[in-house]
């Protein structure tokens, strides 16, 4: 050591001397296998461009390209009064929120941004967290861990965030199949009864695009006396007469303990929340660790996101064209037999099925047709599944859906089966 007391490396044992070669020899072997496998990801540099979505400038090509797989459902990213929202919020209360909410960091911009929270989806308070990940595995972990020998029931498919919340938990956890009450309900029988429980699953799935049969589920908790947690990131803004998901479209979410959901898909921002019961959010604020030791989000977002809730709230035709889009994309991929996955909501699988062919029809779709769109691989979706999933919006036109599927068509053929020319012909598809 030093007089200064910094380490002097050429003293080290060699243990701690090779300790960065050893590493970066172990992270150059794993990169290496992904590469191998088709799963390296590679980052399209986008820029969005105010007013201008779906079209967006990628630098690698330096050329414009329209985004197809954008979970902006909406566009309401770039809508001119969320924009002006968030500036006249920069300009009255600058950049940032000071802290986390419990050290100078709520605003009052915080405060009516959970109030309007609360009233789409009908719930007495609501939480709101820096990301929709956070979100849940703040509320998950602290539920579980906080709730004397809570049981955990959880939807197979559920998200990533969940199942860390989840684990982190450490609560006794069980999984039923996907969207399966008869499922869920045998294994809520074999608890035991004095047991806390809590079943947590989503509305819609984002990969596969399906929607989970809330009341069937709800009524199998409520017969076992187990609490409900619902994931509605994919649906809020999206579903229902306010956009309050398809708790509302289904009159759902009053059976429901906890909502959570998302300001960075349909309302254009970012950040997570969680709407419920005054006590069950209280207690959230109270005890997690992933809303404590945060610092709030930027008053900026919370003020844009006022302006897009309460947009979306107030216009249906919004949800309407976006519904109008999605069967209108649906209709013309049927029309020539390219392989998607039936869904009955606004998500399109496109199946491919190998992670490497995968990220060739990407490359593909963007340098020959300006066509972005991100290749889905494991561990996200199970091997052999591999997708790119489409996300239609209510400002794509139908020269830009005529667009994507001509050049869907040209990339398959190109990358995994030239007979399909032929064959879209048979089928009556244009080639």
């Amino acid at each position: 050591m030093t007089q200064s007391g910094v380490c002097d490396q050429s003293l080290a044992s060699p243990i701690l001397r090779n300790a960065s070669e050893w590493t970066e020899e172990f992270f150059a072997t794993r990169l290496d296998t992904l590469k191998a496998e088709g799963r390296y990801r590679v980052f399209a540099e986008i820029e969005r461009r105010a007013g201008d979505f779906p079209r967006a400038l990628e630098h690698r090509l330096s050329a414009e390209v329209t985004i197809w797989c954008s979970n902006d459902y909406l566009g309401m990213g770039q809508h001119p009064e969320v924009l002006a929202s968030m500036q006249r919020a920069i300009q009255d209360s600058g950049a940032g929120a000071g802290g986390t909410r419990n050290i100078s960091g709520t605003t009052h911009h915080h405060v009516l941004l959970e109030a309007d929270l609360a009233d789409l989806h009908g719930t007495e308070a609501a939480l709101v967290f820096t990301s929709g990940y956070v979100a849940n595995e703040a509320a998950l972990g602290t539920i579980g861990r906080e709730i004397p020998n809570c049981m955990i029931f959880s939807d197979a498919l559920n998200h990533a965030s969940m199942i860390a919340g989840i684990r982190h938990s450490g609560a006794e956890k069980h999984i039923f199949r996907h969207n399966d009450p008869e499922d869920l309900d045998r294994l809520l029988r074999k608890a035991d009864p004095g047991r806390p429980k809590l079943v947590a699953f989503e509305s819609v799935y984002s990969m596969d695009g399906d929607i989970a049969p809330i009341g069937a589920l709800c009524d199998v908790a409520e017969r076992y006396g187990a609490m409900t947690y619902l994931d509605e990131v994919h649906a809020v803004g999206l579903y229902g007469a306010r956009g309050g998901g398809i708790s509302e479209r289904d009159n759902l979410a009053h059976r429901l303990t906890a909502i959570q959901g998302t300001l960075g898909k349909a309302f254009g921002l970012m950040g997570g929340y969680v709407a419920g019961s005054h006590k069950l959010v209280d207690f959230l604020r109270s005890f997690a660790p992933g809303f404590i030791f945060t610092t709030a989000l930027p008053p900026a977002i919370a003020a844009g996101a006022r302006t897009s809730i309460e947009i979306v709230k107030n216009s249906p035709t919004i949800r309407s064209r976006h519904q109008d889009r999605v069967t209108r994309l649906k209709g013309l991929l049927a029309e020539v037999g390219l392989p998607t996955l039936p869904s009955p909501s606004h998500i399109i699988p496109f199946m491919v099925g190998d992670a490497a062919v995968c990220q060739d029809i990407s490359e593909n779709l963007l340098r020959r047709h300006a066509i972005y769109v991100q290749p889905i691989n494991y561990p996200t979706v199970p091997r052999g599944t591999e997708r790119l999933r489409l996300t239609p919006s209510p400002v794509h036109s139908d020269d830009d859906m005529f667009h994507l599927v001509e050049a869907l068509k040209e990339s398959w053929i190109r990358c995994v089966d030239p007979r399909f020319g032929q064959r879209a012909s048979l089928m009556g598809g244009k080639t």
